[in-house]
């Protein structure tokens, strides 16, 4: 009884659904993952490993990113209801644990927007197309611009939005493609650096650093299903679409960094500098023409981060819009769909404020005990959405036992078996850089490695763990709050 209570849809549910607008063909499909998944603002933290990262990063593609959309297309294309991830867990375990879910997958992405990109982006801007430190009110409306231009993209209508995302999702893959292309020619005319070999040499410090950096980054192939029924065919699409994005994203961060790493010793890789100093480098075989080139880039590079928050925007807040309209999340009100524009527009306005509050404390708090405790919560609220994945791909797994006779389009090569040992593998990472998000430095000390909260986070140990845990209470508190505020909602089932 209780699973076809959990199939079922609250009526405001159904009446939102009336207001969606089919706007996705494969294409769209296929460009909203490049767009969400390929996370430019990790690839210089990837290369700033070394070689060692670099194996690391060939070894978790094959390991988790490759199994992690595979599990993700069959499981789309099966249940291809608008909200995704919260349809999953709801229908595996209930609305309580996936109202929790959704809140813990949703909030990652305002502050991430507001905490993050828009930090990468202004440097970027800063450092190649314009000098903003000499104007504070330049400094300001660029940063503000930055976060409501996203936001702006994930209001207006999916069919006009997707026109967007689209620009920037082959934006992004040009700078990969001058990045790497001109990174040949550059090593054919001036030769390629000298790459330690010795440093391919896997270590257990080097995968613990690094597996919850790449498991965030390789995430996300699941985000187009938050708009399914927006798919023109997503029984058919899904798992096609997921494919290809998945081949185009193991080229798109593995290329880069190994261009990166032939050019810029490791031990000066670090951010979005590494990134743009690479292709400073590289542009240098352009002569006079290479700062013009430089400064087109690092606009591209801008637009491509803007588009990449926007997209995991478009695709959170919908599965959090979903939630409040199934009766998870307060009283319903953020539930609702524009009639017009068919998008979550209150629930986008809201993560547009939370990222303004999170874009005027990295601007404030930059220095201090203030920029300390503001790091940690930022690591922490970030992480969530890795936290979020603990009930999400138990939920698949569920949903392959119970419901074996829905149709799958797609199918993990070996059946039940075979989805769930890749399942399974996969969850082993999730729990890995699940206990680094919310514990850091808890299993390498374990293990036996030595772990300085000092050098790393600037404060002790005690406070470190008190606000990752903490901020983590709190999301948890608000989907529990989010739920109970929601009775109303949850008692007018629809037919």
């Amino acid at each position: 009884m209780s699973q076809s209570i959990n199939r079922k849809q609250t009526s405001l549910a159904v009446e939102q659904e009336k207001k969606l607008v089919k706007s996705l063909r494969r294409s769209d499909i296929v460009l909203f993952i490049v767009a969400a998944v390929i996370a430019l603002d990790t690839v210089g933290t990837i290369a700033s490993g070394g070689l060692e990262n670099l194996f690391w990063g060939a070894f978790m593609v094959l390991t988790f990113m490759i199994p992690f959309s595979m599990i993700f297309a069959e499981t789309g294309g099966a249940f291809p209801q608008e909200g995704g991830p919260y349809q999953w867990v709801k229908f595996a375990y209930g609305r309580l644990i996936a109202g929790i879910t959704s809140v813990l997958y949703w909030i990652t992405n305002p502050i991430w927007l507001g905490g993050t990109l828009v930090l990468v982006a202004h440097e970027a801007f800063n450092s190649y197309v314009f000098d903003l430190s000499t104007n504070a009110a330049l400094d300001w409306i660029f940063k503000l611009a930055f976060v409501w231009i996203a936001i702006l993209l994930a209001i207006v209508s999916l069919k006009t939005g997707k026109i967007f995302v689209n620009i920037g999702a082959w934006a992004k893959l040009i700078v990969l493609m001058l990045l790497v292309g001109t990174t040949v020619v550059y090593g054919f005319q001036n030769g390629f650096q000298g790459l330690d070999l010795g440093g391919l040499s896997p270590s257990l410090g080097g995968f613990l650093a690094v597996a919850p950096v790449l498991a965030f980054a390789y995430v996300g192939f699941e985000a187009p299903n938050a708009a399914s029924e927006e798919m023109f065919d997503p029984a058919k699409d899904t798992a096609p679409a997921i494919r290809r994005g998945a081949s185009i994203a193991m080229a798109a961060y593995l290329l880069p960094v190994l261009a990166i790493l032939l050019v810029i010793p490791a031990d000066q890789v670090s951010g979005v500098d590494s990134f743009m100093g690479a292709v400073a480098t590289v542009f240098s075989i352009y002569g006079s023409a290479a700062n013009t080139l430089l400064s087109i880039t690092a606009l591209l590079l801008v637009y491509a981060l803007l588009n990449q928050g926007s997209s995991w925007m478009i695709a959170t807040d919908r599965i959090q819009a979903m939630a409040a309209a199934d009766g998870t999340f307060f009283s319903g009100y953020f539930g609702e769909f524009n009639a017009k524009l068919g998008t979550p527009l209150r629930m986008n306005l809201m993560s547009g404020v939370m990222s303004t509050v999170f874009v005027v404390a990295a601007t404030l708090l930059v220095e201090g005990d203030a920029a300390v405790l503001f790091n940690v919560v930022l690591f922490c609220a970030i992480s969530t959405l890795l936290v979020s994945y603990l009930a999400i791909i138990p939920a698949l797994i569920k949903l392959k036992r119970i419901y074996p006779d829905v149709p799958r389009s797609y199918q993990v090569p070996g059946g039940s078996k075979g989805f769930n040992v890749l399942a399974f593998v996969v969850f082993a990472y999730i729990i890995i850089g699940s206990i680094v998000a919310l514990f850091p430095g808890t299993l390498e000390t374990v293990l036996g490695m030595e772990y300085d909260y000092t050098e790393i986070w600037g404060t002790s140990q005690g406070s470190v763990l008190g606000f990752t845990l903490g901020t983590f209470a709190i999301v948890v508190l608000i989907g529990v709050l989010g739920y109970l505020g929601a009775g109303k909602v949850r008692k007018n089932l629809a037919d």
